[in-house]
Order: C-alpha cells, then structure tokens, then sequence
C-alpha cells in the first residue's frame, strides 16, 4: 500500500442537502458535519473545501431530467460537482418512513461510476425517532449500489435530538471516520487498483470511466449482430458456439 495521502494536499467535500424548509434541520445537519469534518482535518494539518449541492432549487430540473433522461445544464454543473469531491456528506429528510423522492430522484441520475470508492457520510432528519433506520435501511444500500464507502456511523437527528449531547458526539464521530479515509487516501487507492475491473457505463459523467468509439469490443456476438452480421464468429459452427 502507498504512503497515506500528505497533510498538505488540500481536498474537496460535496454536501448533498435535500431540505426544501426555511430553514432547514437538514441543511442544519448537513452544515454541522461538514464543519466538524472541516475542524478535524485542520487539526491534523489538512485544507478541505466543501461545495454544497442544495437539491431544493433544482428539483424542476432534476424532474425533468428524470422524465427527458438528458440532466439539463444546472444539474450536469451538479453532476460535475460531485465529480471532483473527494468525499461526499449526504443529507435528506425523511417522510412516511422513507427518504425525500427529490433525494432519490438526484440519486437517479447519478451515474454509477461517480462515486466509485468514494467515502460518503450518511445523514437525515425526520419528525420522530420512529424514522431512525432510514438511513442505513434506505441510505446505506443506496450509495452501497453506487459503490461509494458510507462511514460506519450514520446520523438521524429527531426534534428531541437538538438539544443533546449525543447528537454533537455522534457528529464528531463520523467526522473523525471521513477524516481518517480522506487522509489515509484509502478511497483513491480502492478506485486507482481496481479501475478496469469495475462494469462502466458508456459515455457517462465520470471522467475516468469515459469509453470512445474506440473502445467498443465489435466481435462479440451481440455487436455482431447489432451490425447485421452473424452470431458466430466467421469460420464458426454450432459446436464452436456452444
């Protein structure tokens, strides 16, 4: 394993804020942890940046990209954003037991290979403690499918939870567990060693899983066919294909 990421090399976190209120609990949370993520790397010598994606104003465009399958350009800048994070801090809010569809309807058109080994602290708040397994039961498998790292700690915040203790040491454990990935630069090694073994996806967002006309595999039997060809290879018979 290589060296762990410098003290010195600056990184860049995404906060995801699915609150539609004003103001909002979940911006409110979302806020707390990226600042106490921000602390704790300044305490260990590390600059971090965080860029916020409020999901509130665009959900007209993320509504639309949904139904057009074409994100227009004020959710491809988006897209973008989350692209060059180093890590991400995900916050939505919980209704009828289950995340924000507007949430959801982002996560949609995040393309799978965005957020590849990505380390990503899981984050809502709700009007009961009743909502509480929201986050690992609907959350973690989510970006799980996304194939991004969530934190071992995951954080739901009731009204009853603003007020106490509990909740700020929570937050500064899941701070404390992004920042140890981001400086260890663990997440970076995964995606770096195991790149090509990953499955793509054809001409998406993510730069480095970007595939050319160059790149698609003509000789196999689907492409064959897709060209007017056979499904066998030329000099092929039945047996051969079997």
């Amino acid at each position: 394993m290589s060296d762990p990421t410098p003290a010195s090399t600056p990184v860049t976190i995404a906060v995801i804020n699915a609150g539609v209120s004003d103001p909002s609990s979940t911006r409110l949370l979302a806020d707390r942890i990226a600042q106490k993520t921000v602390d704790t790397l300044r305490a260990s010598g590390t600059t971090a940046t965080v860029r916020s994606i409020d999901l509130g104003p665009l959900a007209t465009d993320i509504a639309q990209g949904i139904v057009s399958g074409m994100p227009n350009p004020k959710v491809q800048s988006a897209m973008e954003l989350l692209a060059r994070a180093d890590a991400v801090i995900a916050a939505t809010p919980v209704y009828k037991a289950g995340i924000s569809g507007l949430f959801k309807s982002f996560a949609d058109l995040v393309d799978n290979d965005l957020l590849i080994a990505r380390p990503v602290v899981l984050a809502a708040t709700g009007g009961s403690a009743r909502h509480a397994m929201v986050v690992d039961e609907q959350l973690r498998p989510l970006f799980a499918f996304l194939r991004a790292i969530p934190m071992p700690t995951s954080l739901y915040a009731a009204p009853e939870d603003w007020g106490s203790t509990d909740l700020g040491k929570r937050i500064a454990r899941a701070a404390q567990e992004l920042s140890v990935m981001l400086r260890s630069g663990a997440g970076r090694q995964i995606a770096d060693s195991n790149w090509d073994g990953y499955q793509h996806q054809f001409g998406g967002n993510a730069t480095r899983a970007q595939r050319f006309l160059d790149d698609v595999d003509f000789t196999t039997d689907l492409m064959r066919l897709a060209t007017g060809g056979s499904a066998l290879p030329q000099g092929g018979d039945q047996a051969d294909a079997r």
